[in-house]
């Protein structure tokens, strides 16, 4: 039985807090792959651009694994979908320590375990936090982008030094074994879809809107949805999002390895941007829910895109840690600000659909991104073309989400007409 929402302790928080844990997790080992770059590479015989061709279709499959998730989460419930990429993922891990070759390595971590991942990504988790949070919903979602943040913070460090101590193989399957240890019991006791009629709106509110007629903007039918515009504003936006972290995720630590730091100087640098972005996740989170949310979306994208061209120019270590904690502060919620403009235009019965749909062109834009920074490095020696475009992306994407329309707009079934 859910939790009175205006008790003590609303139980939507420990939904929160265990879908937090569990995209640290996912996110933390699928945009952490800097660490086992090189590693991989040297111990397989693999070529960076052979190598980051596997991780671009890996991220492809991750992409292509989110609408999967949204719609098996509509028809089978939240916790039978996490149980099954925990499986899969476990699988994924022990087949890929024991594959060599480059099929069965694109196999086992190129597709199943991005696949896997994806059964336990933020897709999953966003359609029941959108059924238990009405008006703390930016906030709520906002902490999904915090465990990814952290996935990154805390992850990449942890992965480089064990990967230093016990080599990427062991590392992998010491991952397998705490995802399991951790998240099966918060599947199983903490995540439920069965949240109150009225979420967490107070009783106050809830009097007030009782006579007042309720727009109901899922009336649109997902065929009819998909041909808006605002989400394929929103889609084109998660691209440049999926091509800068993932390219971030992937040769972040390699490219300051080449531009002279060192390891672990490197590792710290792209942990501490999701350092920051724990912390500053709190702050957005409750901005989220009082300002004009594609304003804020469009700020994130701008600045953010700014950091990139930043670290490209970082020649000391101050330089590096100043540019990664600026950016850190707007890292997150990008994600999280798609997914609650989306249910704010679309409402929660769409929402984790549109969202998977949306978020496949997130990672087409990891995919492409995984690729152009091994091609374009060893191709012109330099990371100005991958790392350029991101900067260059992000920017325009900042555009674009200015043209969403308002938080009270409600579409009817206009296919990819007006949209302001």
């Amino acid at each position: 039985m859910a939790a009175n929402p205006m008790g003590r302790w609303y139980f939507g928080w420990n939904i929160v807090a265990a879908a937090t844990i569990l995209t640290l997790l996912t996110v933390g080992m699928r945009m952490g792959i800097g660490p086992f770059f090189l590693p991989m590479a040297d111990d397989l015989g693999f070529s960076r651009s052979l190598l980051s061709g596997i991780i671009a279709i890996g991220m492809l499959c991750y992409g292509l694994g989110m609408p999967l998730a949204g719609y098996l989460v509509a028809r089978h419930g939240t916790r039978p979908v996490l149980l099954l990429g925990n499986a899969v993922v476990v699988a994924a891990c022990i087949w890929t320590v024991n594959a060599r070759d480059p099929l069965s390595f694109l196999l086992s971590f190129g597709i199943l375990l991005s696949l896997g991942l994806a059964l336990a990504s933020p897709v999953t988790l966003t359609p029941v936090l959108t059924k238990w949070f009405i008006r703390r919903r930016g906030m709520a979602l906002f902490f999904l982008s915090t465990g990814s943040m952290a996935g990154i913070a805390i992850m990449t460090p942890l992965l480089n030094m064990a990967i230093q101590t016990a080599g990427w193989q062991a590392t992998i399957i010491g991952f397998a074994a705490i995802y399991t240890v951790i998240t099966v019991p918060m599947i199983l006791f903490v995540i439920r879809d069965d949240a109150p009629m009225h979420g967490d709106q107070t009783p106050e509110f809830v009097a007030a809107q009782s006579g007042k007629p309720r727009v109901q903007p899922e009336s649109l039918k997902l065929r009819e949805a998909l041909r808006t515009a605002p989400f394929w504003k929103i889609t084109l936006g998660l691209f440049a999002c999926g091509f800068s972290m993932n390219l971030l995720g992937t040769h972040g630590v390699p490219m300051l390895m080449d531009h002279g730091f060192d390891a672990s100087t490197s590792s710290m640098g792209v942990g501490l941007i999701g350092l920051v972005a724990i912390f500053s996740t709190l702050v957005l989170g409750r901005i989220s829910d009082i300002v004009p949310r594609k304003k804020l979306l469009a700020v994130i994208y701008f600045v953010r895109g700014l950091g990139f061209f930043g670290l490209l120019l970082a020649g000391a270590h101050w330089e590096l840690y100043a540019t990664a904690a600026l950016g850190g502060i707007v890292w997150a919620g990008s994600i999280a600000m798609s997914s609650a403009i989306l249910a704010d235009i679309y409402g929660v019965r769409l929402v984790g659909v549109l969202y998977g749909c949306a978020y496949l062109g997130h990672q087409v834009g990891a995919m492409i991104s995984s690729w152009l920074g091994g091609w374009g490095y060893e191709a012109f020696g330099t990371h100005w073309i991958a790392f350029g475009s991101a900067g260059g992306l992000l920017i325009i994407a900042a555009a674009i989400v200015l043209f969403l329309p308002p938080k009270e707009f409600t579409l009817t079934a206009r296919p990819l007409a007006a949209s302001h």
